[in-house]
């Protein structure tokens, strides 16, 4: 019986990037903010997405967008709650380059997503 390698915390956490169907809005977004370095993506359970593009402080550098992939309009439950937090499933920061160096990358992340406890 062969035992598997423990796999570390850098491994263990895989990288999230944009979706085809994301990089358009992403594209827009970004056109649209000189001043973004990013932007924010977030994943809601129901399928919609909200987007926003980020600044080297971690400040909001355009509105925010709600969509969902081919549909005219959000659900109804993103009507209601406006994407609550409770119904996150993935958020990432996608980087225009040059991207920022790691340090700046966490605390931007942080503030623009949160903190979550690590495992």
């Amino acid at each position: 019986m062969k035992l598997k390698p423990k796999k570390n915390k850098k491994q263990k956490q895989k990288k999230i990037s944009a979706q085809k169907s994301e990089e358009a809005m992403i594209e827009g977004i970004l056109e649209g903010s000189p001043d973004a370095i990013g932007v924010a993506v977030v994943r809601l359970e129901c399928g919609c997405r909200k987007m926003a593009a980020v600044d080297k402080d971690g400040e909001p550098a355009s509105k925010v967008i709600m969509y969902r992939d081919s549909a005219e309009n959000i659900c109804d439950k993103c009507k209601q709650d406006d994407g609550a937090f409770a119904r996150v499933t993935e958020s990432f920061i996608h980087w225009v380059e040059p991207e920022p160096g790691a340090y700046a990358k966490q605390m931007i992340k942080a503030k623009v997503l949160g903190t979550s406890p690590q495992h």
